[in-house]
């Protein structure tokens, strides 16, 4: 795929007239999905799909499209010639870019992930095995995700790994379930089955009668993956510097007031640790890691080479969305296995949903517990909780009332496969919290 993408790209270099610049961006995968219902699979196949975007650059102006390969040498630069002939015609009534910024200092890179996933076969044979005598429900998506980036001036970039990613839920009734997630690089048969096992635990509970408590504030511990959505809030448009010149930002009160969070929130963009590719869309190359959040106080935004020639400053390898793809919070000093004990008396919560801002300025979050949230009395589980919501600013659960985060974290890459499968991940601790406040 490498060297076709590179043939393809200087297919495009020779057929450029002028002044004329190309920037290319390449992405592909090989995939197995299989999705799982009643624990039986549903539905199983393999997708395989590339794409080459093209952005033909004319001084300051600039116009880009989207084109799929096929593979085959006549065909696709056919479509290129058809591509190029489209873009000329476009940027004949295009205005120029004020804030048109790409790379002009050649810096290739390759990057090369190892292929050590399990054999589908074998795979499935644990998660069917999982699923025995029970209601599982989810979707196993597995195999190579490429990237690369090419120009007429000669750059030339390649990223490629291979991951797998399970996402399933044990189903008890109505509303409730035990939701679970298992992924990385390669199939761990121990880890899979320690968190079959605290799932199945957490099902046996759902069984008992859920209990309803008031709106109030509460001990409580998220877990890796609530902590995940609740910190994720924060990436629509909390790190970039578009959205701190524009006052956009929820995290407005540390940039402009000082506030701090808890010296135990360090927050990074670890590119170098994650499943994304290294290198932008305009050229640039990413550094492994951009420290966002120190020791609880604001460090650096994420800088996208339009948000650098805006507001004249330096690029950090962005993408023009300014928000983390590797998102990267630092362990803490509890012990997972023993968070309950620490809990005590108060909220387990395993997931939450349908977050969204109640006040942005503020960095208050909102949502709703969801998924295996229990009632824990004296460090033991006692009964699941119904739905709640609560209502909490970024401020008070990463900062003053933060209690700790666990030593052992979470890898979470992003389940989604709209249009292709994520390169989104996040690492992620637990986090216990006090007076963390219920509405409904």
């Amino acid at each position: 795929m490498q060297e076709y993408f590179y043939e393809m790209a200087d297919y495009v270099t020779s057929k450029l007239t002028g002044e004329e610049v190309f920037l290319a961006e390449y992405s592909s995968e090989d995939s197995d999905f299989v999705r799982f219902n009643r624990s039986q699979v549903r539905q199983a196949g393999h997708v395989t799909q590339r794409y080459m975007s093209l952005d033909l650059i004319q001084g300051r102006r600039h116009t880009k499209e989207t084109i799929a390969l096929s593979g085959e040498t006549e065909l696709d630069t056919r479509r290129i010639d058809a591509t190029l002939s489209s873009l000329r015609q476009h940027l004949a009534s295009t205005s120029e870019d004020p804030y048109l910024l790409y790379s002009t200092v050649v810096n290739s890179t390759r990057q090369i992930g190892g292929n050590r996933l399990p054999d589908r076969a074998d795979a499935l044979a644990a998660i069917l095995a999982a699923g025995e005598g029970r209601d599982m429900v989810g979707i196993y998506a597995a195999g190579g995700i490429f990237a690369g980036f090419a120009n007429s001036l000669g750059q030339r970039n390649w990223f490629s790994n291979h991951s797998f990613h399970l996402d399933w839920s044990f189903y008890h009734a109505a509303d409730k379930a035990v939701k679970g997630a298992c992924a990385g690089f390669e199939w761990n048969a121990a880890d899979f089955q320690r968190k079959v096992d605290a799932a199945a635990d957490q099902l046996a509970t759902l069984a008992r009668p859920a209990k309803t408590i008031s709106p109030g504030k509460y001990r409580v511990y998220l877990a890796p993956a609530a902590l995940n959505e609740f910190v994720g809030v924060l990436s629509w448009g909390g790190f970039g510097m578009k959205s701190h010149r524009t006052k956009f930002t929820p995290l407005l009160k540390m940039i402009e007031q000082g506030a701090t969070l808890s010296p135990a929130i360090t927050l990074k963009e670890n590119t170098a640790e994650g499943i994304a590719a290294n290198f932008q869309s305009s050229g640039y190359i990413k550094p492994d890691a951009v420290t966002l959040i120190e020791a609880g106080r604001y460090k650096d935004c994420m800088v996208s080479p339009r948000s650098a020639r805006e507001y004249s400053a330096a690029t950090n390898g962005a993408d023009n969305s300014e928000s983390p793809e590797s998102l990267d919070l630092a362990a803490g000093k509890l012990d997972a296995a023993n968070v309950l004990a620490e809990l005590g008396t108060g909220i387990y919560v395993n997931t939450l949903w349908y977050l969204n801002y109640s006040d942005r300025p503020a960095g208050r979050i909102t949502g709703l517990t969801r998924f295996a949230t229990f009632w824990v009395e004296n460090g033991q589980i006692v009964a699941p909780l119904n739905v709640m919501r609560f209502d909490e600013t970024v401020y008070r659960v990463l900062g003053e009332n933060l209690i700790g985060l666990t030593a052992q974290r979470d890898f979470l890459p992003s389940p989604q496969t709209y249009g292709g499968r994520s390169t989104g991940s996040s690492r992620m601790p637990g986090a216990l919290i006090k007076d963390f406040e219920f509405t409904l």
